[in-house]
């Protein structure tokens, strides 16, 4: 029986959904992507280039706060909806409401847990944020997607 093609996602979707959904079909590929080990430095580095982006889109505007490093006052073509969380730092204009500073808290913990597999595993999990596992655990009303 042919596959049947999903054409509601780019391609590029597709392709890190299918790849992701293979490797994590493999114990020891998803033990060794996922162990401390290889996933804490791809934290860091996220985190690194988070503060690089941040501490240039907020001209400087960063502290820590919330659980997240903040950098406020981005423009908003620099991240993603209402704020994005590369690492540890939370990009955003202005969406700084304790809420949503919980929500993305529970991002950064993704980054540490998953590391530089966050952003395919992300992408894999859907764009709708209902869907989206990710956004359910951070949770939808906090992330304002209720």
């Amino acid at each position: 029986m042919p596959r049947e093609r999903r054409t509601d996602q780019p391609w590029p979707v597709r392709v890190i959904k299918s790849r992701t959904d293979a490797a994590a079909r493999v114990p020891a590929v998803r033990r060794v992507l996922l162990h401390p080990a290889v996933a804490r430095p791809g934290y860091w580095l996220a985190t690194a280039a988070g503060l690089v982006w941040g501490g240039l889109m907020s001209r400087g505007r960063i502290r820590r706060t919330g659980g997240v490093i903040l950098a406020r006052g981005c423009p908003a073509w620099s991240f993603g909806r209402g704020g994005t969380t590369i690492g540890a730092v939370y990009l955003t204009k202005s969406s700084l409401s304790r809420a949503v500073l919980e929500h993305e808290a529970v991002h950064r913990a993704q980054w540490k847990q998953y590391g530089l597999a966050f952003i395919p595993l992300y992408i894999a999990a859907g764009t709708d944020a209902r869907t989206n596992r990710f956004e359910i655990e951070a949770g939808l009303h906090k992330g304002g997607y209720t």
